[in-house]
Formats: structure tokens, C-alpha cells, sequence
């Protein structure tokens, strides 16, 4: 195999399947990228058999042929070479000479015939949607999945396609994301649950344009994202979703109206005194017109009000801070709503058309000074 491109376009490729390539495998083959050329164009690939990324990149193919080089080596190589042409060139033993300018590097790479190529998937349900709104509900939801591997649900995302509306959630145990969008178009409905990995790294390489699509195709064990050159595969996650609409009580007992921006560089604020770790709670006090924010740590304490416009009861309550803090940042809204009940109950924040819904368990707390 003999191939010619530019150190941009190759650097680009190799780094968006990179993402996909396995850094903790004992099967050597899964930490490398593919680079094949036998089908007429440069194509590139990474699977780690759970996740798996394609992409085809321009260039011009001297020689056909197909061979397998470790994902870190290549891209760490390439990365540090001149803004210049690239030339790739392999022999039968798999070894890889690749030259840019006047450096030359030799590398020792696998048989292509050994990598295993992303699934063909056959793409039972389609929907499209621009790529910055991809980009922008996952980013709106992906904070609260969980890292824990204990419950497989929890490190993923809904996916739930009604109609013309798409609703993404995520959950931990102790906060639910909830945002909804309008499709250009209706589809049959589709219920999915997508690896919280997967929508990270997607989310990263999605170019993100308002005007570009992403075709999503779902089947009944794969997720398959198709955009500008690229093509993503991933398992799903098995088992049915929690009944989130019976965690989202209506009921409130106390509303409140804020500003957003003074409410979030507050708790901001607060999060000065938390060292990492800590579960220091921030205690809210809500009153006639305005809201009290308190915190007591090893490091200090704070005390701040805030106007407010309040509907209904009085009330003492506490939250993690950070968990505030990750939903008033993906929250565009000048002002915003927050509906609670009791000191234990949670606290739901969403707007009048529910495009987004955000509920956070509180935390107990004694005293406060």
C-alpha cells in the first residue's frame, strides 16, 4: 500500500476513529486503526467491538492495500510532523515506512485481514436532525448519567422518538435531565437506550453545523450516526428504562422565579469554600421576595440574597452545589422556575413548554448558623 495526503486530513481522520481504537484490551489488533485502500478511497477505521468509528479522508491512493497500525503510535507521530504532505508506504511483512519532509518513520504494523470491521447494521428506523442540536441536548443531558457500572441504564441515555418530538434523558439516582426537541419530520416511535461514551464522543466530532444534518438509524441493538464522511456504530444498552414520568410529580407546595445568572454565579460562588469531595450542602432559605443562600464548610462560610419572586410556602433546603451548578449552566433562560414541595422532596426546575425539565434530590442538613 502507498498512499499520499495532507498532514491536516490524515491527522483529522486518524484522530476521530482514534476515539474508538481500545486502550485496555489484551487483543492487540483492538488498539489499532485500519487504513484501507482497496475499495477506492482512504478509509479509516477504529472498533473497540462495542463502539466502532469510520471516516474517509481525502488523498491519493498510489498503491492499494490494507494494514493495521497502532492507534496512540500513529496519531502521536503524525501529530508532531511539519504541515506537509504525509506518504504511508507498507510491504508484505506489515511494515509501514511513513515520511513527511525529511522525517521517516518505521513501524511495525498487524494484518488488515485480523481487524474486525465495524457490523454491517441494517438501518430499520432513520430520523435526521441538525448536528448542533445533537450536540447541544447532549450536552444539555449528559452530566447527569451515571459512572458507576453497577447499573448499565444509568451510564446511558434515552433516546424516546414520538411524532415529530425527541426526548433525550439521562439519570444518576440523585438528579434526572429531561430535554425535548421538534424534528423536521414524524417518525414511527423508537425507544433506545445510547451509551453515555458513545454520545460523548460523537458529540466531540460532530462538526456541530446548523445547517448539516446527522442521520441516526436505530435497530433493536445498535445505534448507527451517519455525517459528512463519518460513520459511528454502537452497541445499546439492554433492559427497559426507568418509568420516568412517575418520578415528575406536578405538585408543588412552593415556586419560585430567579434570575438565572444571579442565581448560578452565587452558587458559583459558594462552591469556593468545597474542597473536592466534599458534600458540603448549600441551604436554601426562601422567604417573601427573596432567597437566602448559606454554606458552612472547614474553609469558611457565606451568606448571600437573592430577589426572587415567590408563589406559595416558606421554605429550608439543600442541595449539592455542583448539581445546581450543571443545570443552570446548559439553562439559556434569563429567568427560571424551580417547584418544590418539602425539605425532602425534590426540586424540579423547567420551563412553561417543558422543553426541558430538571429534577434534583436535595440534602439533609442539620443546623445552620
Amino acid at each position: 500500500m502507498k498512499i499520499v495526503c495532507s498532514k491536516s486530513n490524515l491527522l483529522n481522520g486518524l484522530q476521530i476513529v482514534s476515539k474508538a481504537a481500545s486502550n485496555k484490551t489484551t487483543m492487540s489488533i483492538l488498539e489499532c486503526i485500519l487504513i484501507d485502500t482497496t475499495k477506492g478511497a482512504i478509509t479509516l477505521t477504529g472498533n473497540d467491538m462495542d463502539f466502532g468509528i469510520e471516516t474517509v479522508i481525502d488523498g491519493d491512493i498510489l498503491e492499494e492495500g490494507i494494514i493495521a497500525l497502532d492507534a496512540k503510535i500513529i496519531v502521536d507521530i503524525v501529530r508532531k510532523f511539519p504541515d506537509s504532505d504525509v506518504v504511508i508506504e507498507t510491504d508484505s511483512s506489515y511494515k509501514a515506512v511513513i515520511t513527511c519532509e525529511k522525517a521517516n518513520f518505521t513501524i511495525i504494523g498487524k494484518s488488515g485481514e485480523d481487524f474486525s470491521y465495524l457490523p454491517v447494521v441494517e438501518k430499520e428506523n432513520s430520523i435526521s436532525i441538525s448536528q448542533l442540536s445533537l450536540k447541544e441536548v447532549v450536552r444539555q443531558t449528559i452530566f447527569s448519567i451515571s459512572d458507576n457500572d453497577n447499573n448499565k441504564l444509568m451510564t446511558g441515555e434515552l433516546f424516546e422518538i414520538q411524532g415529530d418530538e425527541m426526548k433525550i434523558v439521562s439519570l444518576d439516582g440523585h438528579r434526572i435531565s429531561i430535554r425535548k426537541i421538534t424534528l423536521k419530520e414524524k417518525y414511527n416511535p423508537i425507544k433506545a437506550v445510547v451509551p453515555g461514551k458513545t454520545l460523548n464522543e460523537v458529540s466531540k466530532i460532530l462538526p456541530g453545523g446548523a445547517d448539516e444534518d446527522v442521520t441516526i438509524s436505530f435497530t433493536s441493538r445498535h445505534i448507527v450516526f451517519d455525517f459528512d464522511r463519518t460513520t459511528v456504530v454502537s452497541r445499546l444498552i439492554e433492559g427497559e428504562y426507568f418509568r420516568i414520568d412517575q418520578m415528575l410529580s406536578s405538585d408543588y407546595e412552593t415556586k419560585v422565579r430567579i434570575n438565572k445568572k444571579e442565581f448560578f454565579s452565587s452558587i458559583d460562588r459558594a462552591t469556593s469554600l468545597v474542597k473536592e469531595g466534599d458534600k458540603k450542602p448549600v441551604i436554601i432559605h426562601i422567604l417573601d421576595g427573596k432567597m437566602e443562600l448559606k454554606l458552612n464548610s472547614v474553609q469558611g462560610s457565606m451568606n448571600e440574597d437573592i430577589d426572587i419572586d415567590k408563589q406559595g410556602k416558606d421554605l429550608m433546603i439543600g442541595f449539592n452545589p455542583k448539581f445546581l451548578i450543571d443545570v443552570l449552566r446548559v439553562i439559556d433562560d434569563e429567568e427560571i422556575d424551580l417547584y418544590m414541595v418539602n425539605p425532602k422532596a425534590p426540586c424540579i426546575i423547567k420551563n412553561q413548554e417543558e422543553s426541558y425539565i430538571y429534577l434534583i434530590l436535595p440534602i439533609n442538613f442539620t443546623t445552620v448558623d
